[in-house]
């Protein structure tokens, strides 16, 4: 097993043996990985209800070989489809964060155009930004970013470069997290609020993001479906 991989293992592992609920912690990881109930039937030589029955309570906590098995099939199953999710991961890992913190931290090959991210999530501008290309994005639970991270673990949410998009996930109103951001410099150089209702949005926002020269965009994507999209733009 390779040093990524028993470093991931290891790290699904322990969230599911120190759950409260680790039927609803291996769920969490399986869609996570994109992989079906009955794919991973399939792989573990069980009928999809065995599955179900682990993940929704049904069936006593599975034991460390039920978890093992299961972890295993979800990273051998990723290896096979080209290991995008596990390479996703390890890269939040290598940063220092909580995968419930940061989704996503990618570093493009290249810089891209703002306006193709846009497209990839369905995402509406609402300020243009001085900076019309970025290298590299970051989707953040806006509520676990603002609450448990100091401000040195927030600026790591920059990865390899401030020219960047930061999404905000869990947002309402967006005032917090570009409260946050005005204490981190330098800015990043695109904001995306998720799960935003336009009315709903912090009245100052644009004005904050006019003053600091990033971009500001909302988006109300899936969020399945949002980072699934992000791993096609760079």
């Amino acid at each position: 097993m390779t040093d990524l991989r028993r470093t991931l293992a290891q790290r699904i592992a322990g969230e599911v043996v120190l759950s409260d609920d680790p039927g609803g912690t291996l769920r969490k990881w399986r869609t996570d990985f994109d992989v079906a109930q009955t794919t991973l039937a399939d792989r573990l030589d069980v009928s999809p209800s065995v599955v179900s029955d682990y993940e929704s309570g049904r069936r006593k906590s599975p034991g460390i070989g039920v978890v093992r098995r299961v972890i295993e099939a979800l990273l051998d199953i990723d290896e096979e489809r080209g290991g995008s999710h596990i390479r996703q991961f390890a890269r939040v890992i290598s940063a220092g964060f909580e995968s419930d913190i940061v989704y996503d931290l990618r570093e493009y090959p290249t810089t891209i155009p703002v306006e193709r991210l846009y497209e990839a999530i369905d995402a509406e501008e609402l300020v243009a930004g001085r900076q019309r290309t970025i290298a590299g994005h970051t989707v953040i639970n806006s509520i676990e970013a603002i609450t448990r991270l100091s401000s040195e673990e927030f600026y790591r949410l920059y990865g390899q470069s401030t020219n960047r998009a930061l999404v905000f996930t869990d947002v309402t109103r967006g005032e917090s997290p570009l409260v946050a951001l005005r204490v981190v410099t330098p800015t990043p150089s695109v904001v995306v609020l998720h799960g935003l209702d336009p009315d709903a949005l912090w009245e100052h926002a644009p004005a904050l993001a006019r003053v600091d020269g990033f971009s500001l965009a909302i988006t109300d994507t899936d969020i399945g479906t949002m980072l699934d999209a992000l791993r096609t733009v760079g």
